[in-house]
């Protein structure tokens, strides 16, 4: 077996290179070749096969497989269309290289040519021209003017476009055309065409006549002819219009006769038509009126249901020559439906008489009708109902309305007060109401004074309503709350009674303590007392109370407020007495213990400071003395432990003292004043055999006694001093 083996070569796609020739801006017609080269790489020598892509503007516009690197296209004589952006791509294999992008700018276009189908038309025929440039390609826009003024606009792929053209009425008119390539509008307009020189002739053939006979004097009933001639032979339309309406159509010469009334007077038109070119004639026409047209009146203006009416058709004579009153003949029909044939008819207003009249005149097959007269009767107005809108409260405003059941509008309602009017409201609509603000009432009974009149204008009397019936509510007054003080003894009930004066029922009472409601006090009654009971008080229910009473007409009032105090139930004041009797009872036990103990002591520290040697003194030294005061057991007197012995003069008591002294040695207090409110007893004259003064005071109090045991005398402090 022999086995082929066909190697691949390595390729690789160095760059592609565009080169346009010979420039990238060149004038129109010039000959542009696009070159295309691919430089490539490959690891065997052999034969490869370009594929070339030649793209504008991201489209492509020309390939071509060839063996060779280098593809060439040629743009003969170039055109403004060719202009855009280009790039060339090659594909070898699966490889693929697009090369860099050029711009081609063609500058110039071509001249159009304008040709026409015929250089001479008339009036209103139709032109066909052909406009081209047929060295430029792409879609085009193509402009025609007529005597350089643009009168049509036409879009085209190709470079070439007919179009028709329709003139006006001119001698003669000069064309022109001229293009511009979409899609390079930067290269603007074209030059204008070559001039086509087109002659116009006048339709002035086709121009018809009109006449119309009898000329004049023509009144309503005659027979008038009118007649639209033309003297062209064909292709033609005639017309016989008048105010926009066309009365007959021919294609030729024609006679239109008709029985004329008044308002057949005006401009007959006769116009004929050839293409767009319009050829006309006017003559007026005069219709005098034979008879007026007739009139339908009714008496009175308006009726109400059961009254009597009347109604009259008439007309005037006009042309006395031609008929006379008795000559004209009337009909009356409603609804389209004959109902009379004289001039006078009369009914009575009901529900069935209501409708649309009108009369019809007649005289020598003239016909006229008159206006549209509705009928309708008026529904007399019923007796009003009277209401209350709102609540009413005396001494705050409230509205009334007043409403009639039945009734034609317009009514004008009154509202009276002691059958004196005080308002007054017209309604017109159906929807409307007639609504009065009433500032107060002082009274309930005072709502009773209002009544209502209606009126809508008829033959009988106004309408009056019944007294006005609503309720009224009249506040609550301040309520007075009792007890109004009061002290009562703690887990006993407290009745607390609320009463107002007046108020309308129900009446809504509530109790507060301390201005906080007491939920389980609201009560809602039919009467003007309230009563609250506050069951077993204790001493945190005493305090400031007050009620408050509120109705319907949501204006509570408040009393004034009642002190209520709350005393200890006896038990407990028996228990509190007992108690603060042992609580002294005790007290005094205890001090009594105390001060006895005291004053044990102080005795037992007295009598040992008694027992001082004397000795003599020395020259010239100062006398030495120690006084002290008995304290004496004085708890007999008035039977409390308050009374006792004070020692009025200060001794030095301890021996360390003083480092200066010893236990032999005393030094002379010299005495000084005694403040009198401290009740210190006179002193004794003092013997210089160091005698020792004893004495006996009463104090009110144990604060005293040890005031005194803890102040220095006078004398003691010289001692210190020396």
């Amino acid at each position: 077996m022999i086995q082929l083996c066909f190697l691949l070569s390595a390729v690789t796609i160095d760059h592609v290179t565009l080169t346009v020739l010979p420039a990238n801006n060149v004038e129109s017609g010039t000959d542009v070749i696009l070159r295309c080269e691919a430089s490539v790489s490959q690891s065997l020598s052999q034969t490869l096969t370009y594929f070339f892509r030649l793209l504008q503007n991201d489209q492509v516009i020309y390939t071509k497989n060839i063996s060779t690197s280098v593809m060439e296209h040629s743009l003969s004589s170039a055109r403004v269309s060719n202009s855009g952006h280009y790039q060339c791509s090659v594909h070898i294999y699966d490889k693929h290289k697009m090369s860099n992008s050029l711009s081609l700018s063609v500058t110039g276009l071509q001249t159009p040519m304008l040709k026409v189908k015929s250089d001479i038309v008339s009036e209103g025929e139709d032109i066909t021209a052909t406009c081209s440039a047929p060295e430029e390609t792409g879609n085009m826009i193509f402009y025609f003017f007529e005597n350089d003024l643009e009168v049509k606009r036409v879009t085209s792929n190709s470079n070439s476009v007919k179009t028709i053209l329709t003139t006006q009425k001119r001698t003669e008119i000069y064309l022109q055309c001229a293009y511009m390539v979409m899609m390079h509008p930067n290269a603007g307009f074209s030059n204008k065409s070559n001039k086509v020189k087109v002659i116009v002739r006048d339709l002035d053939v086709i121009t018809p006549q009109i006449s119309i006979s009898p000329k004049g004097n023509v009144v309503e009933g005659d027979m008038v002819q009118i007649t639209c001639k033309v003297n062209y032979p064909s292709d033609l339309e005639l017309y016989l219009t008048k105010n926009n309406t066309v009365l007959h159509e021919s294609h030729t010469t024609f006679r239109k006769s008709l029985v004329v009334r008044a308002e057949d007077s005006g401009e007959y038109v006769c116009k004929a038509e050839k293409g767009s070119v319009q050829k006309m004639a006017v003559s007026p026409l005069h219709v005098a009126e034979l008879f007026s047209k007739p009139i339908l009146r009714m008496s009175p203006d308006e009726v109400f249901e059961g009254e009597r009416f009347t109604l009259t058709c008439s007309s005037n004579v006009i042309s006395s020559v031609k008929i006379g009153k008795a000559d004209i003949k009337y009909v009356l029909l409603k609804d389209g439906q004959r109902i009379s044939a004289v001039a006078k008819y009369e009914d009575t207003a009901s529900p069935a008489t209501n409708g649309k009249y009108y009369c019809m005149a007649t005289a020598k097959k003239v016909y006229k009708t008159s206006s549209l007269h509705d009928v309708k009767a008026k529904v007399p107005v019923s007796a009003p109902v009277v209401y209350a809108v709102d609540e009413v409260i005396v001494g705050k405003t409230f509205r009334i309305s007043c409403e009639a059941e039945n009734g034609t509008l317009p009514i004008t309602y009154t509202l009276l007060k002691t059958r004196i009017p005080v308002a007054h409201r017209r309604v017109v609509e159906a929807a409307d109401r007639a609504i009065f603000n009433i500032t107060s009432i002082s009274f309930p009974e005072d709502i009773n004074t209002f009544t209502c009149q209606a009126y809508n204008g008829g033959s009988s009397f106004s309408k009056t309503s019944e007294p006005l019936r609503a309720p009224v509510i009249v506040p609550v007054s301040r309520p007075v709350l009792e007890p109004k003080e009061l002290t009562v003894t703690e887990g006993s009930d407290l009745p607390l009674i609320c009463r107002v004066h007046q108020g309308t029922y129900p009446i809504t009472f509530t109790w507060y303590h301390n201005r906080v409601m007491l939920l389980s006090s609201i009560q809602k009654l039919r009467s003007l007392e309230g009563r609250h009971v506050i069951k077993d008080i204790d001493r945190d229910q005493r305090g400031d109370y007050y009620c408050e009473a509120s109705n319907y007409a949501s204006e509570p009032k408040k009393s004034y407020p009642a002190r209520i105090g709350v005393s200890l139930a006896q038990w407990k004041k028996a228990v509190i007495g007992v108690f603060c009797i042992l609580l002294l009872v005790a007290i005094v036990i205890v001090l009594t213990v105390f001060f006895k103990n005291m004053s044990h002591q102080r005795r037992q520290k007295q009598e040992a400071e008694l027992s001082v040697k004397p000795s003599r003194p020395k020259s010239g030294d100062p006398m030495r003395i120690s006084l002290t005061l008995d304290i004496e057991d004085n708890t007999t007197l008035n039977g409390t432990p308050c009374v006792m012995g004070r020692n009025v003069w200060s001794e030095n008591v301890s021996g360390s003292d003083s480092d200066d002294h010893t236990d032999e040695e005393s030094e002379l207090v010299q005495p000084q004043e005694v403040d009198p409110s401290r009740e210190v007893p006179e002193m004794k004259s003092i013997e210089p055999e160091y005698s020792v003064q004893h004495t006996e005071i009463q104090v009110s109090t144990p604060g005293e006694l040890r005031s005194l045991n803890h102040t220095n005398l006078p004398f003691e402090h010289d001692h210190n001093r020396q």
